[in-house]
């Protein structure tokens, strides 16, 4: 039994008071920061950013919550006795300490039986938890910042594409043969086109120039011809920035299903399991997975339209198309990086909880091995998703077959969402048996939406 610990009314006031004030103090200065964040990104006019921001919050919020119903169930839940040859199974050390054991421990001893959850595993749980809260918020951070440094290179392209240079060669009076232009020559090789020989080519060439600037050109050309009327001056690279900022808002929250891959790999931590040699590899190899299918969908794509015409006037066009994602679903990928980053977050954080609580050399990690597998996957799989396979999705999902409400500025969308409210109400005073214009105006529902459609009196207004 450990010795009875000191309560509150033991403690000197002063004490109490200075703990309570630099908590306060704390919490008030993360609040003020995430409020000037805030601040300054709906200055920037980027509403996604914000979306991210306060999920980022409530999820602080909501394991905040889940801290604060611990303590209040500690002693309950420690008073919980089962039978000891149950709570003698699934031990991730492979023995039980009975030296420090609680009150509540002992009557559950007493009676043959042990006890569900002692009361400093709630108290270890809690550091778990605030740990994972971390490390998920900072390194959810670290993956934005790193898909903003990629798309820095974009936007020197971007400005490439409105020289005489890239309009002479984007010419439509100029013909020549698919696999003679600077795409066709990057994926019409053999073994792009044999389906064997194609995924492991895709696989390698994530580590090397994932998105070439040929690559950038011919998507961009094909999104805009299969969205607008004619190649113009529309901005691309902003749209694709929108666009990371929203894939943005999706990746750093967590769904029901997350919790349940958290409370999976808490499970697995059995020392039955051998989870060391094997869990660290699960979010490398779906990030892989995924960066391969997104590489394939742009040679796939290179291929078809191969297959439908050998000629090309002015230069190769792509054609937007959602079969060329799994299932048919370009949101899939991104729902598939959400569950990578949060367990590369939840690994990194628990790495950390148990270096922190038991020591550099435990259980938990016997070996030099599984400190650098650990170290090292999490590194990888981190920088991998950030400045690779994010900003390589963020540019492949517009190849879908729906145009994303990105594609406008925030003034565009509010000018459209009040020249609807207005069309709704002439249209409910003159006509009120018309269906709704929610079915017929929705900004995602067809690929060839224009801008050149909306009166610019009535985006103006």
């Amino acid at each position: 039994m450990a010795a009875e610990e000191i309560t509150l009314e033991e403690t000197p006031t002063w004490a109490v008071a200075t703990v309570c004030f630099f908590l306060i103090f704390i919490s008030i200065f993360i609040e003020y920061l995430i409020h000037l964040l805030a601040k300054y990104f709906n200055k920037k006019r980027r509403k996604y950013l914000i979306q991210a921001l306060y999920k980022i919050k409530t999820e602080l919020m909501l394991l905040g919550f889940v801290s604060l119903m611990m303590i209040v169930l500690e002693k309950p839940i420690a008073k919980i006795c089962i039978p000891k040859s149950a709570g003698e199974t699934f031990l991730p050390c492979g023995s039980v300490d009975s030296s420090d054991w609680s009150e509540e421990e002992t009557k559950c001893s007493e009676q043959g039986k042990a006890s569900l959850l002692s009361t400093e595993g709630m108290t270890e749980l809690r550091y778990l938890i605030f740990v994972l809260a971390s490390f998920h918020s900072v390194l959810s951070i670290l993956t934005f910042g790193l898909g903003m440094a990629k798309m820095r290179r974009w936007e020197s392209w971007e400005a490439e594409t409105r020289t005489l240079d890239y309009q002479f060669s984007t010419d439509p009076r100029r013909f020549q043969l698919t696999h003679q232009t600077l795409f066709g020559k990057r994926h019409l090789r053999y073994w792009n086109e044999n389906s064997v020989l194609r995924w492991p080519a895709c696989f390698l060439r994530q580590f090397y120039g994932s998105v070439s600037k040929v690559d950038y050109f011919t998507l961009r050309h094909g999104f805009i011809m299969a969205h607008f009327d004619q190649d113009n001056n529309f901005d691309f690279h902003k749209y694709i920035r929108r666009a990371l900022d929203k894939d943005f808002g999706v990746v750093v929250g967590m769904s029901f299903w997350i919790w349940m891959s958290a409370v999976s790999f808490i499970f697995f931590n059995a020392q039955k399991f051998y989870s060391y040699y094997w869990v660290p590899f699960i979010p490398l190899v779906m990030l892989l997975l995924v960066g391969t299918k997104l590489q394939a969908i742009i040679t796939l794509m290179c291929l078809d339209s191969h297959d439908k015409s050998h000629v090309v006037e002015g230069t190769l066009l792509v054609r937007p198309s959602d079969q060329l994602f799994w299932f048919g679903r370009p949101k899939l990928p991104l729902q598939l990086l959400q569950f990578i980053s949060f367990q590369n977050s939840f690994q990194l954080a628990f790495f950390t909880w148990t270096w922190y609580k038991f020591g550099f050399r435990s259980c938990f990690h016997r070996r030099t091995e599984d400190i650098v597998i650990r170290l090292v996957m999490g590194v990888v799989v981190h920088f991998l998703c950030g400045y690779v396979t994010l900003p390589l999705y963020a540019l492949v999902t517009q190849m879908g077959t729906s145009m994303r409400t990105a594609v406008f500025t925030e003034d565009v969308i509010e000018g459209l969402k009040r020249w609807r409210a207005r069309a709704r109400k002439n249209l409910k005073k003159c006509c009120p048996a018309r269906p709704s214009l929610d079915t017929s105006l929705s900004l995602e529902s067809s690929p060839s939406f224009s801008l050149h459609s909306i009166p610019e009196s009535s985006v103006g207004k």
